[in-house]
């Protein structure tokens, strides 16, 4: 009875009372089978456990699984003479089974809502960082479709320190290019409207003299006299030679611009080719009342580059030196050397050139507000520039108002 009041009590736990060489003479266990066969277990460790007083920990066999030991309780008795022991298993078989399907639910339980709070926790950190992200994405297809719409000014705000900071920054500089081109084709357009325009505007001049002489010509033929005759032509002449040699700049231009003109480059005596420009100016210059003077040296060595895009360097800039020097001025050419180059230079006593002027004076087609009743440089300084920048050398200017001009380059010299 007392072991049916302990099971009652603690149902974990499994009573046997054993005879003193360990044979079960009853047990108290769940699901009590009456019918199983005597089991008999080892007394040692039930021995062990009294000489110690029961304060060691010591394993006993489970009587309903010889093979295996558990924690055990135990006691000696003695009825009518015959000794056994009162053997508790205080883990019984039965309990540990139930209590592992207990444990492997609770775990299972545990398991699927772990699982289920980590999936919810993985989908709020998920969303989350998609939301963090798309942040920035969305500033940038804002910025982006602003663009598209027009506003050429839209840029992704502090675009190095996004999250998607190559994006933002590829964007932004990609915006920039494509701002800066259209600035430039807007420019070249404006530049191409002024260039038509002013061609146009000197083109119609010498034709105008031709057409108007030619005329008076046709209508008065009997009526002039011959000298009147003879200058009529001559300036018919002057106008023709005039447009010839704007067609002939354009043409020149043109083929400079779209790079289709080479140098051939030789070693060649500038000082000479300086004398030649010099005397074929000299009557143009008489006219004006104008001194040409040479300065230079005799040991200026042989220089390398294209002999006639030089001299057409060269004729440019005395003819636009004539255009803007006075009568009674000086136009002075002036050649000198270093080491590694020979500089030209070509000097007028004209009215000079402002600081803003000479920002532009190189520009195609560019007017000079000057006494030179609207002759301007046309293309001339335009045409020296591009010839000097295919000989990788650049043409200066150098000039105050009412202090004259000089312009000067340089060219290698031949190293052979």
């Amino acid at each position: 009875d007392l072991m049916h009041d302990m099971m009652a009590v603690n149902q974990g736990i499994e009573g046997y009372l054993l005879d003193d060489i360990g044979r079960v003479l009853y047990s108290v266990v769940l699901d009590h089978n009456p019918g199983e066969p005597v089991t008999q277990i080892d007394t040692a460790p039930i021995k062990q456990f009294l000489e110690c007083d029961k304060q060691q920990y010591v394993l006993g066999q489970d009587p309903r699984n010889p093979e295996l030991n558990k924690i055990f309780s135990a006691e000696a008795y003695e009825v009518d003479g015959k000794k056994g022991y009162v053997y508790i298993i205080l883990a019984g078989e039965q309990y540990e089974i139930v209590n592992d399907q207990l444990f492997s639910s609770f775990f299972l339980q545990l398991g699927v809502g772990a699982s289920v709070l980590i999936v919810l926790f993985a989908s709020i950190i998920g969303l989350g960082s998609i939301w963090y992200l798309t942040r920035n994405l969305r500033e940038i297809i804002f910025q982006v479709k602003r663009f598209q719409e027009g506003d050429l000014q839209a840029r992704v705000p502090d675009a190095s320190h996004k999250d998607l900071a190559t994006l933002a920054v590829s964007f932004n500089e990609m915006a920039d290019t494509i701002v800066k081109n259209l600035d430039e084709i807007k420019s070249v357009d404006t530049l191409r409207r002024e260039l038509i325009a002013n061609i146009s505007h000197d083109l119609r001049t010498p034709l105008a003299i031709l057409q108007g002489y030619i005329e008076t010509l046709e209508m008065k033929d009997q009526q002039l006299a011959q000298e009147e005759r003879k200058k009529y032509l001559q300036i018919i002449w002057n106008s023709s030679e005039r447009l010839s040699q704007m067609v002939t700049q354009l043409f020149e231009y043109s083929k400079l611009e779209a790079k289709q003109i080479e140098p051939h480059k030789e070693p060649f005596q500038i000082t000479d080719l300086a004398q030649d420009v010099r005397s074929k100016f000299e009557v143009l210059a008489r006219e004006k009342n104008i001194q040409i003077e040479l300065e230079t040296n005799d040991n200026i060595p042989l220089v390398f580059a294209d002999l006639s895009l030089v001299e057409r360097v060269m004729q440019n800039l005395m003819d636009n030196a004539l255009k803007f020097t006075p009568t009674n001025g000086t136009i002075t050419l002036q050649v000198t050397a270093t080491k590694c180059q020979v500089s030209l230079a070509v000097k007028d006593t004209g009215q000079g050139i402002t600081e803003a002027e000479q920002v532009h004076i190189f520009d195609r087609y560019r007017k000079s507000d000057g006494p030179t009743n609207g002759q301007g440089t046309g293309l001339g300084l335009a045409i020296a520039k591009k010839i000097l920048e295919i000989h990788n050398s650049t043409i200066k200017v150098i000039s105050q108002p009412n202090m004259g001009t000089t312009f000067h380059f340089d060219l290698p010299i031949y190293p052979g």
